[in-house]
């Protein structure tokens, strides 16, 4: 096996705040154990493109409270070929690395469990997605941040939701998962949230218009549960409430900015610390995820086969506290 000397560093699929403070403790430890550290820009397409760039402790300075990724991010078509995963390995043998570390969500860990399968270069992933939906970790690098930028756009909204008597419908992100929408709704006291993993929403939400004491209602919206979107939910219930004075807001890109919260940082500083480690230890194809706040190691094939329930304890804690 050989000894691994140099390393690469990249994030790819969407963006999460924290991004940067991982790229940081990759860096760090790297240069701590007398690696030398490249840096990819734009993900697996920059790898094709040969967009590198040497990485130093100064380099990642001053970027810890930074949203965002400094080493950009792209998805790539033409790495799922054969012919743009060879380009990618010509590059990363033409800079004498051996080892790499990806910061991104499944997409990205598929596309390095392949190429470690067709080339001999060990790859470790650290969990970066807002969406939380990560089988193999309790939480992903970005979802706490998000949670509090929609938890704190909610707390404004109820404000004139409140004042005007309106029912607002809150578009949040999550097109397979509702971790975001439905820790929202508990954290703002939500009347109602709609989300993939659950059926049978759109009775309980005319139930709940139709009965509903108060016209300043609260209804959060994943915008890949069952019924559609918000505009398409309020579209269906708007004609035929029209004394709810129903409003759409769609927070959108808004949760994947910002400056990461304390706790993604010390999560993504912690996990890039474990990532090299894993590394220096043979590891490959493997996640480092947070679980019962100790780090873990996931495969691949099960962080990208498993799925990630919401939990039942979640939904009834909803449920009482939403009445």
């Amino acid at each position: 096996m050989t000894k691994i000397k140099k390393i690469a560093v990249f994030t790819s699929g969407g963006d999460s705040p924290g991004m940067n403070s991982a790229i940081r403790a990759v860096v760090r430890t790297a240069l701590a154990h007398n690696l030398e550290v490249m840096g990819i820009n734009r993900g697996y397409q920059g790898m094709i493109e040969n967009d590198f760039v040497k990485m130093k402790s100064k380099s990642v300075r001053n970027i810890i409270q930074r949203g965002g990724t400094i080493l950009r991010t792209a998805r790539s078509e033409e790495f799922k070929t054969p012919a743009g995963r060879k380009k990618a390995y010509t590059n990363l043998k033409k800079h004498g690395i051996n080892a790499a570390v990806v910061i991104g969500g499944d997409g990205s860990f598929k596309g390095a469990g392949i190429f470690s399968q067709e080339y001999d270069i060990p790859f470790v992933g650290m969990p970066g997605t807002i969406d939380n939906d990560m089988f193999g970790t309790d939480y992903t690098i970005g979802f706490d941040t998000a949670l509090n930028t929609v938890t704190e756009a909610i707390d404004k909204i109820k404000d004139t939701a409140f004042s005007h008597d309106r029912t607002f419908f809150i578009e949040v992100m999550g097109r397979d998962a509702g971790f975001i929408a439905l820790k929202a709704g508990i954290a703002t006291g939500a009347e109602m949230v709609l989300i993939p993993e659950v059926e049978g929403q759109e009775e309980k939400l005319e139930e709940l218009l139709k009965s509903s004491e108060k016209n300043s209602n609260i209804i959060i919206v994943a915008e890949g549960n069952n019924i559609g979107g918000a505009s398409e939910v309020a579209k269906k219930f708007g004609t035929k409430y029209k004394s709810h004075g129903i409003r759409v807001n769609i927070l959108g890109h808004m949760q994947r900015g910002g400056s990461p919260s304390a706790f993604d940082r010390y999560l993504a500083s912690r996990l890039g610390v474990a990532a090299v480690d894993a590394l220096i230890d043979n590891q490959r194809s493997v996640m480092v995820g947070y679980s019962n706040h100790e780090v873990v190691l996931v495969p691949f094939n099960k962080t990208i086969k498993g799925k990630r329930d919401v939990g039942e304890e979640l939904l009834r804690v909803n449920e009482i506290l939403s009445k």
